[in-house]
């Protein structure tokens, strides 16, 4: 690889990644970046993108390969890579998935539920990682050289654990399949316009459902902002049929949801409630928000609303606007891994810097799609600054 100065990237050693807004090849390259790096600044010139671990780890949960990413860098690099980058990349990415969490034969006396197995087919790996601090607690009696059982309760604090360790798990264990709810999608919309799923909302159901496979159910979808996140959400839980609990950010959304359920279901009304601070019904299909459920009296209290989790037998929870997901619900969000999660959001970041958390305990980004091929198809608005 040579010197291009045609090229728009400056790639650093320090994993950071220059773009110059002002080239020709900037949406071009833009697009094939993202995927796998987060963007920090972004100035007027210069926009300033990060390989951090866990964009690369979120592009390999999505099916990126490490050759991948560092062919998008050769291609649209102004010089030669560092000599670290590459290896960097293919050392952070080969990380995911090393360590498996996956469903034993054997039952949980306490809960009756299967225990788990934390498997790594590298079993000097599996050593190190039994001597670690921060993963000791969670293992409940070695199996083998390669596993060890682990308790059920622990599904998502281990999850936690490992990717604070740096070797974040991919969860194959599955899940409990909830309640059935027959839910179909309506060809007219109760307004009386016809209904039409968008390839790339179908799309990303599909990659999020997997077939029904143990690959899928937990993930986040980032779309734009205006590209039908919400319809999204009500494909999926046309695909899956199961009792379904959204949370939301607002009343507003609340109704939003509500509406478009109503709109754009056959479900019929009496099997859809609102959970807020102004109605607190209980149905098959649920929404709440996120304020009523981190309401307590007193800051050492607990959480009274956290019982709507166990409210009903939910084969799907809906996270909306991700992003905003309020830390007290990480925690509830750790004992409930069992149940198929979908995220929804149209930015990873998070102020305070949780990321780490969604991806463990939500799920990996499942799919995204740039905003600009939404714009070129007249799916979103044009965006003018």
């Amino acid at each position: 690889m040579t010197y291009d100065p045609t090229n728009p990237l400056i790639v650093q050693g320090d994993r950071s990644v220059l773009l110059e807004v002002d080239n020709p090849k900037y949406a071009q390259a833009r697009e094939a970046l993202a995927p796998f790096a987060e963007l920090e600044k972004s100035p007027e010139h210069i926009h300033t993108y990060r390989l951090s671990n866990l964009a690369l780890w979120n592009a390999a949960a999505a099916g990126l390969t490490a050759a991948a990413m560092v062919e998008v860098l050769k291609t649209f690099s102004k010089f030669p890579l560092p000599a670290t980058i590459s290896a960097d990349i293919c050392e952070v990415v080969g990380r995911y998935g090393r360590v498996c969490i996956r469903r034993s034969d054997q039952l949980d006396p306490k809960s009756n539920s299967h225990m788990l197995l934390m498997v790594c087919e590298d079993a000097h790996l599996m050593e190190e990682l039994s001597r670690q601090p921060k993963l000791k607690e969670y293992l409940h009696e070695r199996v083998n050289k390669k596993s060890y059982l682990v308790e059920p309760s622990f599904r998502g604090v281990l999850k936690q654990a490992l990717i604070m360790i740096g070797y974040p798990a991919e969860d194959l264990a599955g899940y409990t399949e909830g309640a059935n709810l027959d839910i179909g999608l309506r060809k007219i919309c109760k307004s009386g316009v016809p209904f039409t799923v968008r390839d790339y909302q179908s799309e990303a159901c599909e990659v999020f459902h997997a077939g029904g496979d143990v690959r899928g159910g937990s993930g986040v979808i980032v779309l734009p902002c205006g590209a039908g996140k919400t319809i999204v959400g009500i494909v999926a839980m046309s695909m899956l049929k199961k009792n379904t609990l959204v949370l939301s950010t607002g009343i507003t959304a609340v109704k939003q949801w509500h509406r478009e359920i109503l709109d754009k279901t056959d479900i019929p009304e009496h099997l859809i409630a609102e959970y807020t601070g102004e109605s607190k019904a209980i149905a098959p299909v649920t929404i709440a928000t996120y304020q009523i459920l981190t309401y307590r009296p007193e800051k050492s209290d607990e959480f009274p609303h956290f019982k709507l989790f166990d409210s009903q037998d939910w084969g799907l929870i809906i996270y909306d606007e991700v992003h905003l997901l309020p830390a007290p619900v990480f925690r509830v969000t750790a004992q409930i891994q069992a149940r198929r999660r979908l995220g929804l959001t149209a930015t990873l970041v998070r102020e305070d810097g949780r990321e780490t958390d969604v991806f463990s305990l939500i799920g990996p980004k499942k799919y995204d799609v740039p905003w600009r091929e939404l714009e070129t198809k007249g799916w979103i608005a044009e965006a003018s600054c």
